[in-house]
């Protein structure tokens, strides 16, 4: 039976800081080593464990080649792995129960690839989950971690991500044939359903509220069905819908940024799963 060379962790780990800060020197401050070790650690990765070039230099600038992409998948996965199991080896002592608030539209798009994580480190950890408007969470005191929908320059907690608000609609809706424009969205205290209108209104477009509801998959069966048009963040874009936007005669959305708050009785389970969420959104 043929038998493979090993691969260090440490190389790896080196490996994904280098791609993630592009660069030698940047990568080097991350895993606290000099910069001339970080270049023998590569090129050991690259003549003696793989024998495939990884990077291509072009002066102070370092990009991964198509194998150095291929293994930079598999290295985030290894690392992950050998995290989860020295988690859930190390510490089997991590019980209780996490209380997390999330709006509707995250729970499909981004808490199952973290929950299953977690879960598979800490399995005796019981998961709450609250779906309620970003405005309702804000208002509640009973919750370990929140995550909610603010507008730039209100952020409070920790930036999870920034994105654009998009126009969305079934493919074979046409919005300059529809006046007034017919829009699906959550109910009047959710400030991305001002952020829409306020901008049709800036264009003298005239729209009308003809679907409106809390359930992020009832605005969207609604949209798939070519009754509306709606306005979502853009991760949150399902196979049967398209966006829309300036093309066909509709204003650009700002962007909004989500973000995590944290309770007021942090605990080691509720900090370890706030970490998974943290990554878990930025991945």
């Amino acid at each position: 039976m043929s038998s493979f060379p090993s691969i260090d962790s440490e190389l790896l780990r080196t490996f994904v800081a280098i791609a993630d800060h592009g660069g030698f020197t940047r990568a080097a401050e991350v895993v606290n080593r000099t910069q001339s070790a970080v270049s023998m650690q590569m090129k050991r990765l690259e003549e003696d464990v793989l024998e495939r070039s990884l990077f291509e230099r072009d002066g102070r600038q370092v990009r991964l080649t198509p194998e150095g992409q291929v293994l930079l998948g598999y290295a985030r996965r290894i690392l992950r792995l050998q995290g989860e199991v020295f988690n859930t080896l190390r510490q089997p002592h991590m019980v209780g129960a996490v209380k997390i608030g999330t709006p509707d539209d995250y729970v499909m798009r981004f808490l199952p690839e973290i929950l299953s994580r977690f879960a598979q480190a800490y399995p005796l950890v019981q998961v709450e989950v609250h779906c309620d408007s970003s405005s309702q969470l804000l208002m509640r005191n009973d919750l370990d971690l929140s995550i909610v929908t603010r507008e730039p320059g209100t952020e409070i907690g920790q930036l999870l991500r920034q994105e654009p608000f998009v126009w969305m609609a079934a493919e074979s809706f046409c919005p300059q044939d529809q006046r007034p424009l017919p829009l699906a969205m959550f109910n009047s205290a959710c400030f991305c359903r001002a952020w829409a209108c306020n901008a049709l209104e800036a264009m003298e477009i005239d729209y009308r509220i003809a679907y409106s509801s809390p359930s992020l998959s009832a605005l969207f069966a609604v949209a798939s069905a070519g009754l509306a048009v709606t306005a979502q963040l853009r991760s949150l874009l399902t196979g049967n819908l398209r966006i829309i936007g300036d093309e066909e005669g509709l204003p650009l959305l700002p962007n909004a940024s989500i973000v995590l708050l944290r309770g007021q009785k942090m605990t080691p389970v509720t900090d370890k799963l706030a970490e998974y969420i943290v990554e878990g959104f930025r991945a």
